[in-house]
Order: C-alpha cells, then sequence, then structure tokens
C-alpha cells in the first residue's frame, strides 16, 4: 500500500497547474492537462459543455451518489481597449482588485493562438514624472499593460494581432520554500485540484472500493459564479466543494490545517455535512478549522442557488491573501487530503 499523502508530488503537481494560464473562460489549456493526468487510470471522463471535465469513479451503492469538485479557472483580464499609445486597458475577469495586480508581469493570449508578454503597470508610474504617482486610484481608467514589443500606436498594436476581447493572464510567480510554504497565485482553486487530482488517482491505485458511485468535477468557471451547478446526477445526495479557507484578521482558518466552512456570503452550508467532516477530522486526528467566509461563493452554493435537491458542503486548506499574492503551507495540503480520503469512504450523512 502506497503512502498518502504524497505532499511533494501535490506540490509539484500545483506547480504544474498554476504555471497553466487559464483565466475562467480560457481554461482548455489545464482541462487538457488535468484529463492527460489522468489519461492512464481507464476512468470514464467525460467533458461537459461548459468545457469542465467529470471523473466518475463507481461505488458499491449506485442509488445514492456524491460528487466532489474543484476549479481550475483563475482571476484574469480581458483587453478592453487599445490605447492611442499602444497599451491596454484592461476589464476584469473575476473579483480582484487593481492594486493586487499591480506591477504583475502578464501574457495576453491572441485569438490565433499568439501570446505577447507585458507588465501591468499604472500609467502614472513613473515618480520622477508624476506628483500623483502614489495617490493616483487604482482603476480601470489608470492601470494599463506595457506591452513587451515595440509599439507607440493603436495600429501597430493591432498589427502584432492583439485585439479587444483577447485573455490576458498573470505571472503565478510559483516558488516552494525550505519552511514548506507553497507562494503562488491560483492557489485558489489550483491547490484543491491538485488534491482531487491526486486523491482519484490514490483510490485507483490502491483498488479503493467506495461505499457509492462518487463523481468528481473539474469545473472551469467558478470565479464568475456557475462552474459547478450542472452534471449533478438526479442520484447525487452529497455535494463536497473542495476550495480555500479564506484567511484574515477575525478568521478562525489558517495556512495549516483544514477549513471547514460553517457559511458563507450564500449562507449556512447543510449542517449535518458540516458535523460529519468534523466528526471525521476528530475520528483520524485530522487538524481541522471550523470557520466563516464573510464575501465568498463556492461551485457547491452555485449548485444550491441552481435549484439542486442536495447535501452541500465546502472544506480546502487554508490560502493566505487569497485572490492576490497567494501562500499556504504544505500541512494544509496533507490535512485536507487526509479528510478527503476519509470522507469518500464513509457514511452518508443522515439528512
Amino acid at each position: 500500500m502506497s503512502e498518502y499523502p504524497q505532499v511533494k508530488h501535490t506540490v509539484q503537481l500545483i506547480k504544474e497547474l498554476v504555471s497553466i494560464p487559464s483565466p475562467s473562460g480560457n481554461t482548455r489549456k489545464v482541462i487538457d492537462f488535468c484529463e492527460e493526468y489522468l489519461s492512464g487510470l481507464n476512468l470514464e471522463m467525460k467533458r461537459n459543455r461548459k468545457g469542465g471535465l467529470l471523473i466518475t469513479v463507481p461505488g458499491k451503492n449506485t442509488d445514492q451518489h456524491r460528487m466532489l469538485t474543484a476549479h481550475v479557472d483563475t482571476l484574469g483580464a480581458m483587453v478592453k481597449e487599445i490605447k492611442s499609445n499602444g497599451r491596454l486597458k484592461l476589464a476584469m475577469i473575476g473579483g480582484f482588485r487593481w492594486n493586487s495586480v499591480e506591477g504583475e508581469y502578464c501574457e495576453i493570449e491572441t485569438d490565433s493562438g499568439k501570446t505577447y508578454t507585458g507588465t501591468i503597470l499604472m500609467k502614472q508610474t513613473s515618480v520622477h514624472v508624476y506628483k500623483d504617482a502614489g495617490e493616483a486610484k487604482r482603476n480601470e481608467q489608470n492601470i494599463e499593460v506595457r506591452i513587451d514589443e515595440i509599439t507607440n500606436s493603436e495600429e501597430e498594436t493591432r498589427k502584432l494581432g492583439i485585439n479587444v476581447g483577447d485573455f490576458v493572464s498573470f505571472d503565478p510567480r510559483v516558488q516552494v520554500t525550505a519552511s514548506g510554504f507553497i507562494k503562488s497565485r491560483h492557489l485558489d482553486d489550483k491547490a484543491s485540484t491538485a488534491i482531487l487530482l491526486q486523491l482519484i488517482k490514490h483510490i485507483h491505485t490502491e483498488k479503493i472500493e467506495l461505499p457509492y458511485t462518487t463523481h468528481f468535477l473539474i469545473s472551469n468557471n467558478e470565479e464568475i459564479g456557475y462552474g459547478g451547478n450542472a452534471n449533478i446526477s438526479p442520484e447525487t445526495v452529497e455535494y463536497l466543494a473542495v476550495d480555500m479557507g479564506a484567511l484574515g484578521e477575525g478568521q478562525a482558518s489558517d495556512e495549516y490545517t483544514v477549513s471547514i466552512c460553517a457559511k458563507d456570503s450564500s449562507g449556512p452550508y447543510h449542517y449535518g455535512l458540516r458535523k460529519h467532516l468534523v466528526q471525521l477530522a476528530k475520528d483520524h486526528n485530522i487538524e481541522y478549522k471550523v470557520d466563516i467566509y464573510p464575501y465568498y461563493g463556492s461551485d457547491a452554493s452555485a449548485a444550491i442557488n441552481a435549484g439542486h435537491d442536495i447535501v452541500h458542503g465546502l472544506v480546502g486548506p487554508g490560502i493566505e491573501s487569497s485572490h492576490a499574492f497567494e501562500r499556504t503551507h504544505e500541512s494544509s495540503l496533507i490535512n485536507t487530503e487526509k479528510l478527503l480520503l476519509a470522507y469518500v469512504q464513509s457514511p452518508i450523512v443522515n439528512i
């Protein structure tokens, strides 16, 4: 029986995932990667029309199903306007703040597939020129992309093949420290995607028979609100989103434990499932925190809002500085992996 979790494999997989640009709306490459990662396991896999990847593992009970989901789409931007000086104005994809991407390297992908690099800057960046460089508002009007090509006009930029609607992705800047921290953009939610992919592989490799047929959805539209609210079979009783635990002042979660969500902006998660997850953590000596996220929604809450009759829950590793310069610790990944392995082998909650 192989050791599990194998956190170094998970961390390596996170590094690979975050290095694939995948802003919401342009996720084919990362979904291809996930499908290829599982391709040798002879699992039932299919793409939904939204472009997500659905993996099904048969269980003893085929009348009651479970679904677990993590998402690979990330924050990003689109070209909104090509300015007269050849630089680009942006429109946000997802809920971040402009100050969190100021100074970031980025990649522009044209509709022909060609890519260009650039830097996201304030137009009043130089303190030698602009008196208000530090005070100017960080907004759509003042933020622009300086393209790493010789271009000084709208016409020259258009000749590069860059047009309104082209996707812009942010450099992840992934690093792993000797102390066990993983620093990168897009740990939301590629850390959890790596955890699910590793869990699926472990179940298959170790020939673990699950008590219920279990579906794993790698969703690709969560950051814009509707990633995991479809492809839920009528037999599905429990739906567990695996996403980040949001950290900050007043939060219970941290970077070292698995976070179990009691409530987010959509309202409380299913109380019975939450208590079941807490009991599993206690029974298996898994370090956990129960938390409330005030400005948050998940694929599970999207599924509830879409009208599905399911028991819904949310767990995940604790992620510091979400939607900005994110960080977690390998111990949080380990605790999340342990809880999910215990969960998929446990009874469905008594409704």
